[in-house]
């Protein structure tokens, strides 16, 4: 193998040694982080379909529902970053292994609960399981596979897992809950789970990492994690007490001071929990604040579509999941197949341009669903350029956001990504449906129908939504126009390789 310019820490490269393992062994690693990825990701969307079924069973408020979903999603959003930079401390296989231990066991006991509290609780620490799990499981695979062409599709494949699961998230719970019980959408990922955390055992290569002498910053742990968790509650709880309440702006600045006070941290301190020469490429900090812009947007797909398929048409779960199937059909289609090949002949700036012109256009079309409209006329001519695009756009965000990492930072880089995919989730869901349901009850004060009012405020949130994208598609063209082309991008991806170093010999498993 070729000699590199940059040497990562001796430390890292004795022992990550996958990067000269079989091809097959790296196939099967990447699927064994997919699994587990995929659990994380089918979660967060699985139980929108099932709230209605969980509300009837278990007597939630209307108010205290939201909170099945946002109580994930607080320390899921919180712990991404310290997660990732913990990998590459302590090794990145122990702490995906962790994780999705964590998440499976958590799993079972939503499974089990029979009252809100034992949900609400067990849904919490789903959500650090899932962070723990997610947050180095990109810069893994970006490990796992140095060349180019290869790491190219390792992503799409990642990609597609990210974008579709989702979707596919939606139809296993219709399914799941309507043939079953709601309790199902959590049940099934303890074997799923079980299975996969003794796949990791064999098949991931272990890893030391660079030890927690190289970057154990507690007090920025601390700091960054608070920041986290304190902004992502403050935007989901906008819905209850509105955007310019006491409550929403005096914990906002509290978060934003919490921030500013991590940046000033890392700054100054000797080891810091998160470097800051992980921003100082204009194109990877343009990625990770797009893909946030991105995933906003599309998030009103995600959630008001499925409201607008069951409250407006009258679709049942598994209808409804059927009927969204096309997103994701697309989605694996160009993750899978076209993207990365695209992505290794013409870079990924290139690609990611049309896929944002096409999530903004499908969203835009959604913008004009009617009240008396049908699927195959308004919904459905959306949903296809939403796939698209969606599965253009994210295997080439995921690869200039990663474009800059080295060995020993790639676990904070992929947690980062992560991240601000959390955010840009939180974000969409907080404005776009608060937006809708004001604006609805608004209609509704004034007499107009209930069909009517939903559809308005579905639109008003789809416009705003394409609004988003819209911006996302303008900073691409802009921030990222020195963004690799493909043949130096190729290099760059050989002068990180991992040099043939003689590793010291580890015990026999």
């Amino acid at each position: 193998m070729r000699s590199v310019t940059r040497r990562a820490p001796l430390e890292v490269v004795a022992v990550s040694r996958t990067e000269t393992a079989a091809p097959h062994s790296r196939w099967r690693a990447l699927a064994v982080l997919c699994a587990g990825q995929l659990m994380v990701i089918l979660d967060g969307t699985v139980v929108n379909v099932a709230l209605p079924a969980v509300q009837r069973d278990l007597g939630f408020s209307p108010s205290a529902l939201a909170w099945v979903v946002n109580i994930y999603l607080v320390p899921f959003g919180g712990l991404l970053l310290l997660s990732g930079r913990l990998g590459d401390l302590v090794g990145r296989k122990r702490v995906f292994v962790a994780g999705l231990a964590l998440f499976t066991a958590a799993s079972l006991l939503c499974g089990l609960a029979q009252d809100p509290a034992t949900l609400l609780a067990s849904r919490f620490v789903q959500g650090v399981g899932g962070a723990v799990t997610s947050a180095g499981t990109l810069g893994m695979v970006v490990t796992l596979f140095p060349e180019a062409r290869e790491r190219a599709k390792a992503i799409g494949v990642y990609s597609f897992v990210q974008s579709a699961g989702g979707s596919l998230g939606l139809l296993a719970g219709g399914v799941l809950t309507q043939a079953l019980s709601w309790h199902w959408i959590f049940v099934i990922n303890v074997p799923i789970g079980a299975v996969a955390v003794l796949a990791a055992g064999r098949v991931l290569a272990p890893e030391r990492g660079s030890g927690l002498g190289r970057g154990a910053d507690a007090a920025g742990a601390l700091l960054v994690t608070s920041a986290l968790m304190l902004g992502v509650y403050t935007i989901v709880g906008t819905a209850a007490h509105g955007w310019a309440s006491a409550h929403t702006l005096g914990l906002g600045a509290a978060a934003l001071a919490l921030l500013l006070g991590f940046v000033v941290r890392q700054a100054r301190a000797a080891h810091p929990l998160l470097p800051l020469r992980v921003f100082r490429s204009r194109v990877v900090a343009g990625a990770m604040g797009i893909q946030a812009l991105m995933v906003a947007g599309m998030f009103s797909f995600q959630f008001l579509c499925v409201l607008y398929v069951q409250k407006v048409l009258g679709y049942d779960e598994i209808r409804t999941g059927l009927g969204l199937s096309p997103v994701s059909v697309a989605i694996g289609a160009l993750s899978l197949g076209l993207a990365p090949s695209l992505i290794a002949r013409f870079g990924p700036r290139t690609v990611l341009l049309p896929g944002l012109a096409l999530i903004a256009a499908g969203l835009a079309v959604l913008g004009r669903v009617p009240a008396d409209g049908s699927y195959a006329a308004d919904v459905l001519p959306a949903l296809l350029p939403l796939g698209i695009g969606f599965g253009l756009a994210m295997p080439s965000l995921a690869t200039l956001a990663m474009s800059g990492a080295t060995p020993e930072d790639s676990g904070i880089a992929s947690g980062m990504f992560n991240t601000m995919q959390q955010i840009g989730s939180a974000f969409g869901l907080a404005v776009l449906s608060t937006l809708a349901t004001s604006h609805t009850e608004a209609l509704t004060g004034d007499g107009a129908p209930p069909a009517s009012a939903l559809t308005s405020g579905y639109q008003l949130a789809f416009r705003v939504g394409a609004g988003l994208v819209t911006v996302a598609l303008v900073l691409a063209a802009t921030l990222l126009r020195n963004a690799a082309a493909p043949r130096a991008a190729s290099r760059e991806a050989e002068s990180v390789s991992v040099p043939e170093v003689k590793a010291p010999r580890q015990p026999a498993r």
